[in-house]
């Protein structure tokens, strides 16, 4: 694949690595072209403007820019037919979610972007240390990566990223519904990991203890 990466931070070098090992064509996009040159140099893929990545990445365009900045930029940037994943996370001091009352970071996104490109939400419930771990498996199991979004070949693209990564995807619903609970759990996750210094997996129960008591929730109760 030809893959536009936005942004030369953390998350732009981590997923930009893997999917060079995976075999994929990989553009870094940066505002500060001898850093994007530099990371490119040190990765071996190749480097340009933000437009320039956004105009290369014909089978997929990474955002990997801090979210506000992301909106502003991607009305900017030629992204029509474009799969565009966000892996941003909207979450500010004191792990505030900042889209809190309002449409979520990604669904902001698509409305940058314009209607022709395809948001998937993917990788944003990760620190960049994660994405570098080859491949990110814990105990056997594979990372689970959910996506959100709404068009059936964006998504069969991401699955195959998630996949080159090592990872598992899942889905997570439209981008309307999965984004916003998505970016939610960051902001839990984030403030578990870092604000309490807890281990967040210990908040789920096994899938076989979880999944009957969630049917039952879900389940309409006896009339009234």
């Amino acid at each position: 694949m030809r893959i536009g990466i936005l942004g030369t931070g953390g998350m732009a070098d981590a997923l930009g690595t893997q999917w060079i090992r995976a075999g994929h064509e990989v553009l870094f996009g940066g505002r500060d072209l001898g850093r994007a040159e530099a990371l490119a140099r040190r990765r071996g893929g190749t480097s340009g403007s933000l437009h320039q990545a956004a105009d290369f990445g014909t089978d997929a365009v990474l955002m990997a820019l801090p979210w506000r900045a992301a909106v502003e930029v991607a009305r900017e940037l030629p992204l029509a037919g474009r799969v565009l994943i966000d892996c941003t996370n909207p979450v500010g001091e004191g792990f505030r979610l900042l889209t809190a009352g309002a449409p979520s970071a990604a669904e902001q996104l698509a409305t940058a972007a314009g209607p022709e490109a395809h948001v998937v939400k993917a990788f944003n419930l990760c620190h960049e240390d994660v994405w570098r771990l080859t491949p990110p498996v814990f105990d056997g199991r594979p990372l689970g990566v959910p996506l959100s979004g709404d068009d059936t070949e964006a998504l069969t693209v991401v699955r195959q990223l998630v996949r080159d990564v090592g990872c598992e995807p899942f889905a997570a619903g439209e981008l309307d519904q999965g984004a916003g609970l998505l970016e939610a759990t960051a902001a839990l996750l984030i403030r578990l990991w870092v604000g309490e210094g807890v281990d967040a997996q210990s908040i789920a129960p096994p899938r076989e203890l979880a999944g009957p008591r969630a049917e039952a929730a879900l389940s309409p109760g006896p009339a009234s």
